[in-house]
């Protein structure tokens, strides 16, 4: 299974400030604006110290249980194109979590 980029909705969403969960083949994932805070009414200027941050770990603790020590992050352009990297970069780092049975 992969993670598509329409999946992260659009970037609307983290303009709010709010993130978005998932997990997909034994990985948990974050995708959030970093800093975590609503610029939906800024001006640009205002929003430009914003960076996508996607972030993993191992299932099956969520985030706030996670030690730091265990999770993996990567920024991205605050974008549309951001969000896409963002799909790209997770699929890629998803087979360092697949468990075998």
């Amino acid at each position: 299974m992969s993670i598509d980029p329409k999946e992260l909705f659009s970037i609307t969403h983290y303009e709010y400030g709010e993130a978005y969960f998932g997990s997909c083949d034994g990985m948990r994932f974050r995708v959030a604006r970093s800093p975590l805070k609503n610029v939906h009414f800024d001006t640009p200027e205002e929003r430009a110290d914003g960076v996508l941050l996607a972030t993993v770990w191992p299932e099956p603790m969520n985030f706030a249980s996670t030690p730091e020590t265990a999770k993996t992050s990567h920024e991205f352009e605050f974008s549309e194109k951001g969000l896409e990297q963002a799909a790209v970069w997770l699929n890629e780092i998803k087979g360092e979590f697949v468990t075998h049975a």
